[in-house]
C-alpha cells in the first residue's frame, strides 16, 4: 500500500529540479532588485549632495563658486551674481529683476537645502523631485543652452542645445522619484510607515 503512494524516482527528480529552478529565479530576482535599489540610492545621494553642497557653499562661502566675502551669512546674495549676469534667452529681463531680491534668495536657498536633505535621507522624494526639477528648469532657462551667442554677440559656453547638467539633474530627480521612494537604503522605508505619509502617498 505504501509503495502505491511513494513518489516515482523521476517524479522526485523533477520536483527537486523545479524547486531548485524556482529558488535560483527568486535569488536572481532579489539580486536584481537589490542592485537596482543600490544604484538608485547612489544616484539619489549623489544628486542630493550636489544640492546640499551648493547650499553650503553659498551660505558659508567655502571658496568654490562663492568666496567667503560673498557668503550669504556675510551679507552676500546667492542669486545676484548668477541671475544678474544672464545674457542669453528670452527671459533676461525677468531674471535681472529677480537677481538679489530677498524673496528670490530665500526661495533659492530653501530649495537647495530642502531638496538636498530630502534626497540624502531618502524622504519626501516626490515633493523634492518636483521642487528640484522646477529649480533646475529655471537655471536651464537662465543659461539657455540653445543660444550660441549672448546678447552682445559673444559665443556662449553651450556645447549642447538641449541637454546640459541641469537637464541631467532633472532626469536624475525623475528616476529617484519614480524608483527610489520607500527605499531601505536611508530613512525612506521608515518615512513610508508614518500614518500621515501613508494617507498622502505624494509625500513618499
Amino acid at each position: 500500500m505504501a509503495s502505491q503512494h511513494a513518489l516515482h524516482p523521476s517524479t522526485r527528480f523533477h520536483r527537486s529540479t523545479d524547486q531548485e529552478a524556482a529558488s535560483t529565479a527568486a535569488t536572481e530576482t532579489v539580486t536584481r532588485i537589490g542592485a537596482r535599489t543600490a544604484a538608485i540610492a547612489v544616484v539619489r545621494i549623489g544628486t542630493g549632495f550636489l544640492f546640499l553642497w551648493a547650499f553650503l557653499d553659498k551660505m558659508f562661502g567655502l571658496g568654490y563658486s562663492t568666496p567667503s566675502s560673498k557668503a550669504w551669512i556675510h551679507g552676500g546674495s546667492p542669486t545676484k551674481g548668477f541671475l544678474g549676469s544672464v545674457a542669453v534667452g528670452p527671459f533676461q529681463s525677468a531674471f535681472h529683476s529677480m537677481a538679489g531680491t530677498a524673496w528670490a534668495d530665500w526661495l533659492f536657498m530653501l530649495a537647495l537645502l530642502g531638496v538636498g536633505v530630502a534626497l540624502i535621507l531618502g524622504i519626501g522624494l516626490r515633493a523634492a523631485a518636483v521642487a528640484g526639477i522646477a529649480l533646475v528648469a529655471l537655471m536651464w532657462l537662465a543659461v539657455y543652452p540653445p543660444a550660441q551667442h549672448t546678447a552682445t554677440g559673444v559665443l556662449t559656453a553651450s556645447t549642447n542645445p538641449f541637454v546640459d547638467e541641469h537637464a541631467m539633474d532633472a532626469f536624475a530627480l525623475l528616476a529617484v522619484a519614480a524608483f527610489g521612494a520607500a527605499s531601505p537604503l536611508g530613512l525612506g522605508a521608515m518615512w513610508a510607515r508614518i500614518p500621515f505619509v501613508k494617507r498622502h502617498r505624494a509625500l513618499l
